[in-house]
């Protein structure tokens, strides 16, 4: 076994567990029922991580408290507000995990505080430790009262009873992290109180230090508790965050104060750190979108570990199993926590162990499947997995009847549609004009950033040539190939193609594509035009690799349509934009390229900007002119992706999905 050290047992506390890989906690809405309990969706959802292979499954966060935030996340568990529903529905839950050898602990919160989601928030004011301001909205909150405190207290030894009793394995305190409302009490920035729980690190801790004592009271010192730990916050001010590399002072909790706090919470009887970094106003740390590094936290896993003798947990982009192994075997934490990696591919795990890495399904870092709408529909999903939280809804259909079908494109859209179709056990047959399967994934890929879009172009490759599917390269589909009446059905997926328009001297016109894939050299100077998401990423691409990059965008400001669902991707590009030095026009009209200098309309004046080249990311049209001449003539025939609807990577694959799972 090339990664054998990484499925060697380790404890926490006395609970010992198979191997080195955890489920990092996500948020479970939609896997909960209205009456406090897990439903469907949510117990098949964490079985099928456990059969995946997990040492130990982390569930997303829970409530016990039902006085002080009523709305907390809607339609999600809750260990105190209907014992018996919830004790039935997670018994059924962790017993069948446990047939798979994996453990379970259940994550357990606070509150949300000022960072409280606003759709959520109902009528009810904001609370937090002190009078400060709220992350989203324009409110000020409303400190807890003392009994309010031991109230919520009260409620984790309720609540961790109530899950020892329902078969978990132990609970992690959704605590001293994030900046959610204990952390809130944690960190001084945020607490001005002057009682018993303000003033020293001492008394900002007694909220978590009390927590653990209270669950040690109703479930006795062996019952495990680990807790979620951000060693930094990355705070520059309220709504400020931090972005890597970048010199700031530190508002929140600083490393030397982190050391400080993880030797106390070892000293009150916490069984292991969960680490990361980051709050709220920092999102991006504790939600690394594409744009960070892999394995952020590595340096904060280590400081944490030198400092503690309790297990240390690390999560934070470490999909890589030989960045995995070299953090366990240098002694930086003692698991590697999975997130967004399980949610891509629940068999993660034990394909690492079978050293079949080829057939890992990268996550991408998108977001949008997982924190976009869990943040904007209360749904825990995946762009790339369309199986990932609707696992029975989503079940391969049995075949009744083998059928040959023509797929025509070799995107996302036709590869998720031939590789479904393969794995039912359909005959798909796939024509891709190109050299390369993948569509917008390739010059989407380019950007160091992207590396993972070309991973997942590279995977469907992969899965074309393990399921056998016969795959035509840089060969269109003709009339000969459509009628063919051996087909029994057709899907057009044959995508998009990039606007364009003229602005005079168009021999220095490009589109995105062009200059991301290198056909076209966009100079030292280089105008985008678009501030999308494919205009902002350009931008950075370019503005990274030594040029001068300045976006012109018509709207008032970037990313003010077809931007990231979750925010922290927008929020962490749109600071990404001025941190590498691009100049941002907004509200402009562009008018003319000649001589080297764009003219745009700008309130009425006309501003110059000179530039080696203007490349163009105004958006795309369908490609469907194939599936318009043919679609009369046959008898089963579908469109899909950007050809039926241009849209994103998420849909394309979904879409593709729902149409390929039903022929």
């Amino acid at each position: 076994m090339k990664y054998k050290e990484l499925f060697e047992p380790v404890k926490i506390g006395k609970l010992e567990i198979k191997n080195r890989y955890a489920m990092a906690p996500m948020g479970p809405l939609g896997l909960g029922d209205c009456e406090g309990g897990w439903n469907d969706r949510g117990i098949d959802y964490y079985t099928r991580r456990a059969q995946g292979g997990i040492g130990l499954i982390i569930t997303g966060v829970t409530f016990s408290d039902t006085e002080v935030e009523k709305p907390s996340f809607p339609n999600t568990p809750n260990s105190t507000y209907n014992p018996v529903q919830f004790v039935r529905t997670s018994r059924e839950m962790t017993e069948r995990v446990h047939a798979y050898g994996s453990k379970i602990f259940l994550q357990m919160s606070g509150g949300f505080g000022r960072v409280t989601i606003p759709t959520n928030l109902g009528e009810f004011p904001p609370v937090s430790a002190s009078a400060i301001p709220h992350r989203w909205l324009d409110k000020t909150c409303r400190p807890l009262t003392v009994e309010e405190i031991h109230g919520i207290v009260d409620s984790f030894g309720k609540g961790a009873y109530n899950a020892k009793r329902a078969g978990f394995d132990g609970v992690e305190i959704h605590a001293v992290h994030e900046g959610y409302l204990i952390d809130q009490f944690a960190i001084s920035f945020f607490n001005h109180r002057t009682d018993e729980y303000g003033g020293s690190l001492e008394n900002r801790l007694r909220f978590a230090k009390e927590i653990r004592e209270k669950i040690a009271e109703t479930c006795g010192w062996d019952f495990p508790v680990a807790l979620r730990f951000s060693l930094k916050s990355m705070v520059k001010d309220f709504r400020e965050g931090a972005l890597p590399g970048e010199e700031f002072e530190e508002k929140g909790r600083d490393i030397e104060e982190g050391i400080e706090a993880a030797k106390l919470l070892e000293k009150y009887g916490y069984d292991a750190l969960d680490v990361d970094a980051g709050t709220y106003d920092a999102w991006w740390w504790n939600h690394p979108p594409m744009y960070m590094e892999k394995a952020p936290y590595k340096e904060f896993a280590r400081i944490t570990k030198e400092n503690v003798k309790i297990p240390v947990i690390m999560a934070g982009r470490v999909d890589n199993p030989d960045t995995a192994l070299e953090c366990i075997n240098t002694g930086i934490c003692d698991m590697v926590s999975l997130g967004r990696p399980t949610l891509a591919d629940p068999d993660i795990v034990n394909k690492i162990r079978r050293d079949k890495i080829s057939q890992i399904r990268p996550c991408i870092s998108c977001q949008e499947g997982c924190m976009g709408r869990i943040q904007t529909y209360s749904l825990i999903n995946c762009a790339v997995n369309p199986q990932t939280g609707k696992e029975s809804i989503n079940v391969y259909t049995p075949v009744a009847k083998k059928k040959k079908v023509l797929v025509v494109g070799g995107g996302v859209a036709g590869c998720e549609a031939a590789r479904v179709l393969a794995e039912r056990g359909h005959e798909p047959v796939l024509y891709e004009a190109s050299d390369r399967l993948g569509g917008n994934l390739i010059p989407g890929g380019a950007p160091s950033f992207k590396e993972d879009d070309l991973a997942l172009a590279k995977w469907y490759e992969d899965e074309m040539t393990r399921l056998k599917v016969e795959v035509h390269m840089n060969t269109k589909a003709t009339e000969k190939e459509i009628t063919d009446s051996s087909f029994d059905a057709v899907i057009f997926a044959t995508g998009s193609r990039p606007k364009k328009f003229s602005l005079g001297d168009d021999e220095k016109v490009y589109t995105a594509e062009e200059v991301l894939l290198g056909k076209k050299d966009p100079g030292a100077t280089a105008v985008v035009v678009g501030g999308g998401l494919v205009g902002c990423e350009l931008a950075l691409d370019l503005a990274q690799k030594g040029k001068k990059v300045t976006i012109v965008e018509a709207l008032d400001k970037l990313l003010a349509v077809n931007g990231p669902l979750c925010s922290a991707n927008k929020e962490m590009l749109e600071q990404l934009i001025p941190f590498n030095g691009i100049d941002v026009v907004t509200g402009a009209k562009v008018t003319e390229y000649k001589d080297g200098v764009l003219k745009a309309e700008v309130e009425g004046a006309v501003k110059e900007i000179p530039a080696d080249s203007v490349t163009l990311c105004v958006g795309y049209t369908s490609e469907s002119s194939l599936y318009d001449q043919y679609k009369n003539d046959i008898d089963e025939v579908y469109l899909l992706g950007d050809a039926r609807q241009v849209s994103n990577i998420m849909y394309a694959i979904w879409d593709a999905f729902e149409v390929a799972n039903h022929i």
